[in-house]
């Protein structure tokens, strides 16, 4: 047996010396790290789950929106930060909300397809004209380069500054001023996107677009409104018709330019024996169309065609009466089918048949209106067993002149199954109403549900 005192005292240093470092003569000196635990970056733009569904369960359906990365975008922008707090329980339903100074936060399917037919790109440089809750501006972000907007109204350009400012948009640049005029110094742009309405397109607007560029915009008469989508090419202007639309008015120099204006004293509404259509098969003077289809009949009240909003009975659709209780002569449904009052929690699927119109009325010199209308239903039911009456086919919003909604009529509650026939009735109109939405189609009840010779009138 090999001894200690048999190896030489220097092989005994050299051995110990081994045995510490774990080295081999030859070797380096390895350091050995702790490995450090791997984190997912976050994202900075998650999606929210309250708009994820409202994409899913009210944009989707409708059928029309086929951009993801527009509907990706909607998913991630918090629409509650930029709703006034009386209205946040209804951030996440399509529907317009007021938000001060007689201005709207448009409905998240008309942002959507506004957005999606401007075809956003990465690298695209565009101008907004009516920043409003500065909602549609923050969308665009999530998709393009840059964003200049422009506010006419000085408290709201203000406050949505602030807003995309506190929740980080770096890329939206936003300042208050005539959007007619543009942004001379930022010019050109890749893309317009308006959202208000003028009469005509500004000319400056056609100026700061780029060659090639495109831009969209809601043009015509105060309540009479279509979509425009413009590409320029060189001096002139490929213009294509889209829906109808209702948008509040492009106010400054626009207004001041438009040759017809609403009469307030006299309200009634065009379109309503459905006989004639777009391009895309819309109804004239009607907008937001869910559901509806215009059909030809000989045997059709007035002319040849009218208007069948229908709903399948579909059980995903149905919501606990709890939840909601109707009230005599009154229905809480604002625009998009949404009911009030709601909570995030107690928002329930709903299914809206519907088309609607906007026409003015001066409460100060109207005070009744006549409604009359044609009805025909098949198999019409709550789509609630539970519900204890009937919805109105009919209904009618009155608004103040800050556009806050002040009244809602339900009128021609319909169930079952009949042929046409008339339906009357006399409207007190609200001294303070100035303007007044027309929605007519199935709510809460699934379905079908035909119409013509629809007229309002003092």
């Amino acid at each position: 047996m090999t001894t200690l005192k048999m190896i030489p005292p220097k092989v005994i240093i050299i051995l110990l010396l081994f045995g510490l470092t774990g080295m081999l003569p030859g070797q380096t000196v390895r350091e050995i790290r702790t490995p450090e635990p791997t984190t997912k970056k976050k994202d900075p733009w998650p999606v929210i789950p309250a708009a994820q569904k409202m994409v899913e369960e009210e944009l989707l359906p409708q059928g029309s929106l086929k951009n993801e990365a527009v509907l990706d975008a909607v998913m991630r922008v918090p629409r509650d930060k930029f709703v006034p707090p009386v209205h946040k329980n209804m951030a996440y339903r399509d529907t317009a909300l007021p938000i001060g100074n007689a201005q709207t936060i448009s409905p998240p399917y008309i942002v959507s397809y506004m957005t999606e037919k401007l075809d956003p790109q990465p690298d695209d440089k565009v101008l907004e004209i009516g920043t409003g809750s500065g909602y549609q501006a923050a969308v665009l972000s999530l998709l393009v380069n840059e964003v200049y907007s422009i506010e006419i109204v000085e408290s709201l350009g203000k406050r949505a500054a602030r807003t995309l400012k506190k929740i980080g948009y770096k890329n939206v640049f936003t300042k208050v001023g005539d959007g007619y005029q543009g942004w001379p110094d930022a010019a050109p742009f890749d893309k317009i996107i308006v959202t208000c309405s003028p009469e005509s397109v500004p000319q400056p607007l056609i100026d700061q677009l780029k060659d090639g560029g495109l831009m969209i915009i809601p043009i015509g008469e105060r309540y009479q409104q279509h979509f425009q989508l413009l590409r320029k090419k060189g001096t002139e202007l490929e213009k294509e018709s889209l829906t109808p639309a209702l948008f509040v008015p492009m106010t400054g120099e626009a207004e001041n330019n438009r040759i017809v204006l609403p009469d307030a004293k006299n309200p009634s509404i065009i379109g309503g024996d459905f006989e004639q259509t777009t391009e895309t098969g819309h109804p004239v003077g009607w907008h937001y169309a869910r559901n509806a289809t215009v059909l030809e009949d000989t045997q059709s009240p007035s002319g040849l065609k009218f208007i069948r909003f229908e709903i399948p009975v579909e059980p995903r659709f149905q919501f606990p009466v709890s939840s909601w209780q109707p009230q005599p002569g009154r229905q809480m449904i604002p625009p998009g089918g949404a009911r009030e009052p709601a909570t995030a929690t107690d928002s329930k699927d709903l299914k809206v048949a519907q088309v609607i119109q906007g026409f003015a009325v001066d409460g100060r010199n109207v005070s009744r209106l006549k409604m009359e209308a044609q009805v025909r239903a098949g198999n019409v039911l709550p789509i609630n067993p539970g519900q204890q009456r009937p919805s109105g086919a009919i209904q009618i919003h009155f608004y103040d002149e800050d556009r806050e909604m002040i009244q809602q009529l339900e009128l021609a509650p319909v169930v079952g199954t009949f042929e046409w026939k008339k339906f009357a009735a006399e409207i007190s109109v609200p001294k303070k109403a100035r303007e007044a939405i027309l929605f007519l189609g199935l709510f809460q009840m699934s379905g079908t549900l035909d119409m013509d010779a629809v007229s309002v009138r003092k």
